[in-house]
Formats: C-alpha cells, sequence, structure tokens
C-alpha cells in the first residue's frame, strides 16, 4: 500500500469539494480548481476528510494512488492557501521589474526579456532582484518559475543568473595564469 496514498486528505473549514465520479472540483477562499483523475483510483469524501482509494492492485492502480491523493491535497492546499516560488537574480546589471502582468527581465542580454505569466498567475518584484511567483495551481507556478529560471540560469564560474531561493550553486575554478 502507497504510504502517501493511503493518508486521508483534511479539508480546511472554509473549503467546498464536490466529487462527480472520476471529477474532483474543490473550491475556497482563493479560487476553483477541478480536475479529472484516472479510472484507477477512487475519490470518497467522509465528514472533514477526502480518501482516495485503488479500484484493484494492478500496476497502474498502484502507480497513481499516490500521485492522486498529492494532486487533490495540492488542490485543497491551493484554494486555501495558495503556492508561493521565490526566485533570485544575481549579477552586476541584473535586473526585474513588473509592468502591468509582464515581468520584465535585465539579465545581460542586448534586449529585455518579457515574460507574460498564464492566467491565475501573479508575479511581484522585491529590491530589483527578488521574484515571487503566486497562484493557486501547484503546477503552473512551478513551471511558470522554473521557465523564468530558464532565461538565464546561474552559471558555475562567477554564479550570475536567476536561481531558486535557497539553491546552492555548484561553483568551479576559473582558468589559472600561466607562470
Amino acid at each position: 500500500m502507497s504510504r502517501i496514498g493511503k493518508r486521508p486528505i483534511n479539508i480546511p473549514a472554509k473549503v467546498v469539494v464536490s466529487i462527480d465520479g472520476q471529477k474532483v472540483s474543490v473550491k475556497g477562499p482563493k479560487g476553483e480548481l477541478s480536475r479529472e483523475l484516472p479510472a484507477e483510483v477512487i475519490v470518497a469524501q467522509e465528514g472533514e476528510t477526502i480518501e482516495v482509494k485503488r479500484r484493484d492492485e494492478s500496476r497502474a492502480a498502484r502507480q497513481r494512488h499516490g500521485l492522486c491523493r498529492t494532486l487533490v491535497a495540492n488542490m485543497v492546499q491551493g484554494v486555501s492557501e495558495g503556492f508561493q516560488k521565490r526566485l533570485e537574480i544575481q549579477g552586476v546589471g541584473y535586473r526585474a521589474q513588473v509592468q502591468g502582468r509582464n515581468l520584465i527581465l535585465n539579465v545581460g542580454y542586448s534586449n529585455p526579456v518579457e515574460i507574460n505569466p498564464p492566467e491565475g498567475i501573479s508575479v511581484a518584484v522585491e529590491n530589483n532582484t527578488n521574484v515571487i511567483i503566486s497562484g493557486i495551481n501547484k503546477e503552473i507556478v512551478g513551471n511558470t518559475a522554473a521557465k523564468i529560471r530558464d532565461v538565464r540560469p546561474p552559471e558555475p564560474y562567477k554564479g550570475k543568473g536567476i536561481r531558486y531561493a535557497g539553491e546552492q550553486v555548484r561553483r568551479k575554478a576559473g582558468k589559472t595564469g600561466k607562470k
């Protein structure tokens, strides 16, 4: 039995969950999310908790059991608290700013890079070097953060670039001069 899959999901006070066959809809103070789950799992609401169970012991059901439980738990957490990813920009002259809904990055290219975040994602900038991506869907928040980081990933020699907050970048020794 999946250790993650067998744990029940607690529903906070202001969150409403509706289950219609394989479609799970979660509504809370921050918004509404819904997802169609695979046929190998059964979702049932019992009082203030949600249980995700396997339909049978097939390989596909075992593989999807923990995944589906985590997806539903992320939906519940997203509509009640939301998710947030932080990025740091390091490098001389590297900075970010928000213009309308778009994020403008000046990270050493000849032109600034403009990123239009997807619907439901908000981007904020602190001190020109810290970018905060927030939203209710954990998957989209993570993908948006990864796309922003891919504009200029941290390089191993000086560490310049965009990195996740707290990310450790392995540094390399540069060239040594002739003696």
